[in-house]
């Protein structure tokens, strides 16, 4: 039997040795081999065998969606890093004498998810590589073989560019004493997946940047385009399955509009559930409070086989009604599957105060989103709300990572601020793979007056 500990502390010995040499890389050779890495893994064949690949094994999502994701969220990052500096001087500031110098962090240990193998590891190499960092990755079980193709096709690339390949290693049979030896062994964490993995990642003595629960809330208000938004929101609900943790959870809707919407839903491949039939699938989705796999990302044809439902050949997604949150209302929660929520709302205040209710019983910190054209009602949201992340118009799960209709910065971990957990409520980039040296040169003094400082505070 494999020791965890000597087989990760071999791993993590290659990779240090690679990264000591990557080390001494150009701006210019980590930014070409980064472009590299991201076109033999996008070009047609490749992006091609990968989806398939991806889908075949964790028997998750959808071709399309995850073909998609290659093209988008792997092109995206790219753009998002191309001309930016990742070392040696970055910032100058002449008035306070500081000059601000990237370094490397060293090794990253990265687990990846099962819901996202296609686009996440080729993301967090990428990452790496722009910052003259090694990554060892440690993915799913069910998700093993796709990982080692897509760390194959990156490996030959460095190869072929003369970089040492242990820059990007993966862990081909992973095992969960390996992942956990991995987040101890290395210099940082990056930890993608469910919450679980996220506290193993902070409690293994290792800094991490993880991510907190998704269950995405989505406002509807009476300005809202309804066809517009219903269009958007089947697209979210429905892509990759709803792998994603932004994908929409719940939707909260003026009352005035709610039947109109939900019209527009149907018109668009919702079902809408009856009472008997949000009990069946309860009974379903749910073992001993956990999600059953049978529903995890799966088309809305076979999630009906498995709970016993007879429905039409052409719905995409279930809608359920509700007017309670909480462990005893588990539809509330995250669902990681093609089934989304339902709330009626009078005043926009009451909608806030859902929000806030159902995010605080899961997903607190993670996102949350808004069809309106009142920008009175977006602010006030925005402000009353623990999210990381507000969505404007916009379906939630193709927006908030970053998309090429919106100025999110591309990625696939989404911080949650410390209301989820996380250290940060960033959408965690290239950027946080750097350690800064501040170099401070002296100035002339600055220290205020009491009278410049205090003012009218010192005669009260």
């Amino acid at each position: 039997m494999i020791n965890a500990t000597d087989y990760v502390a071999s791993l993590i010995e290659r990779a240090r040795k690679a990264q000591q040499i990557a080390e001494g890389f150009s701006q210019e050779r980590v930014d070409h081999l980064t472009k590299a890495i991201v076109w033999n893994i996008v070009k047609p064949d490749n992006a091609d065998k990968i989806s398939k690949l991806a889908v075949e094994e964790t028997q998750y999502g959808n071709y399309d969606s995850k073909y998609a994701k290659l093209m988008t969220k792997l092109k995206g990052a790219l753009r998002d890093m191309e001309g930016k500096k990742s070392m040696g001087v970055i910032e100058r500031n002449e008035e306070k004498g500081l000059i601000k110098i990237a370094k490397p962090v060293g090794v990253i240990g990265a687990v990846i998810p099962v819901t996202n193998p296609e686009a996440t590891p080729v993301l967090k190499a990428i990452m790496s590589i722009k910052t003259r960092n090694a990554i060892v990755m440690s993915p799913h079980p069910k998700s093993k073989a796709t990982n080692t193709y897509i760390v194959n096709i990156i490996r030959d690339v460095l190869k072929k560019y003369d970089a040492p390949e242990d820059l990007v290693i993966g862990i081909e049979e992973p095992t969960l004493d390996i992942s956990q030896e991995l987040m101890k062994q290395s210099d940082l964490v990056l930890a993608t997946g469910g919450g679980g993995l996220v506290k193993a990642a902070y409690t293994s003595g290792t800094p991490a940047y993880g991510v907190g629960v998704g269950n995405a809330v989505v406002i509807v208000d009476e300005t809202a385009d309804i066809k517009d938004a219903a269009d958007k929101i089947k697209r979210s609900k429905t892509f990759d399955f709803a792998t994603s943790c932004s994908a929409e959870n719940s939707l909260v809707i003026q009352e005035d509009i709610y039947d109109d919407l939900v019209k527009a839903l149907i018109d668009e491949g919702g079902y809408l559930l009856s009472a008997e039939e949000k009990a069946l699938m309860q009974s379903k989705m749910w073992v001993n409070g956990a999600l059953a796999r049978e529903i995890i990302a799966q088309p809305a044809k076979k999630i009906a086989e498995y709970v016993g439902l007879n429905i039409p050949e052409d719905r995409t997604f279930f809608m359920v009604e509700e007017t309670n949150v909480g462990k005893e209302y588990p539809f509330s929660g995250e669902k990681l599957s093609v089934t989304v929520t339902l709330y009626k709302y009078k005043e926009f205040a009451d909608a806030i105060d859902r929000v806030n209710e159902i995010t605080e019983y899961q997903g607190k910190g993670h996102s949350c989103g808004i069809h309106s054209t009142n920008d009175e009602h977006i602010l006030k949201y925005a402000l009353k709300t623990k999210t990381s992340r507000l969505m404007v118009r916009q379906p939630q799960c193709l927006s908030n990572s970053g998309a090429w209709t919106n100025g999110m910065p591309m990625t696939l971990s989404l911080g949650c601020g410390t209301w989820g957990g996380n250290i940060s409520s960033d959408n965690i980039t290239w950027e946080k793979l750097l350690n800064i040296t501040w170099v401070s040169y002296p100035t002339p003094p600055n220290q205020p007056t009491d009278e410049e400082l205090f003012g009218d505070v010192m005669y009260e």
